[in-house]
């Protein structure tokens, strides 16, 4: 039997990782940041001079991508990326890298490969509707743009950076309709997902609320 899978999908700034990396350590569950893989691509292709329109290129990367995750750092071909990738610019050439059916592809097996014992909380994008289709919960997280642009502010200006909110409400608004209007894997909930608006929501009560619908599917299957 393949262990549980709960995906939680969900757009720029919702808190989705947040709230599926705090549920992964409440069941003891491993955790996929599946919005990491693609970051990893757009920084090679930004450091190899690789065009951000050449699929066939970008693919070539996400195929042979020498990466792993060690001790909570992501090591890219033996080099700690781990703050690297989380710059805006490597976030928004993830985006356009996303766009790509072939990149998308290059990386599904290698998504799927975290799924093993006791379980996996796997957040990103498409993670219920096209990685884990059979996962036993499904969850799609989401708030306002504003409060999403609010958070992201607030964790800038807590790193010391100069940022412009009505900039940052503007980047997440392209974004999302980059994400939800590509071709490949659009951002959308699943047929089956519960929905979870965070707008005013604390982290732990967001946390609860995926882990009693956790719950509650779980018992309804051992019945």
């Amino acid at each position: 039997m393949l262990a549980p899978v709960i995906a939680i999908d969900g757009p720029a700034a919702s808190g989705k990782g947040t709230v599926a990396h705090g549920v992964s350590q409440a069941l003891g569950f491993h955790y996929l940041d599946s919005g990491s893989l693609y970051r990893l691509v757009a920084f090679k292709a930004l450091n190899t001079g690789t065009g951000i329109d050449d699929e066939k290129a970008l693919a070539a990367i996400a195929a042979g991508l020498g990466a792993s995750f060690e001790a909570g750092s992501i090591v890219l071909e033996g080099r700690d990326v781990t703050a690297d990738i989380r710059s805006a610019k490597v976030g928004a050439m993830a985006s356009h890298v996303a766009v790509f059916a072939g990149v998308r592809s290059a990386l599904l097996a290698r998504q799927r490969a975290f799924r093993r014992p006791p379980g996996l909380v796997a957040d990103g994008r498409d993670m219920g509707t096209v990685v884990f289709p059979d996962a036993v919960l499904k969850v799609y997280v989401t708030a306002t743009a504003e409060e999403r642009a609010a958070r992201r502010y607030k964790q800038l200006i807590e790193k010391g950076n100069s940022v412009i909110i009505d900039s940052l409400l503007r980047d997440i608004r392209e974004r999302d309709a980059r994400d939800m209007g590509r071709a490949a894997a659009p951002l959308r909930p699943a047929a089956d997902a519960v929905v979870l608006d965070t707008t005013g929501m604390s982290i732990e009560a967001s946390i609860a609320f995926v882990l009693e619908r956790y719950r509650q599917m779980t018992s309804k299957h051992l019945r």
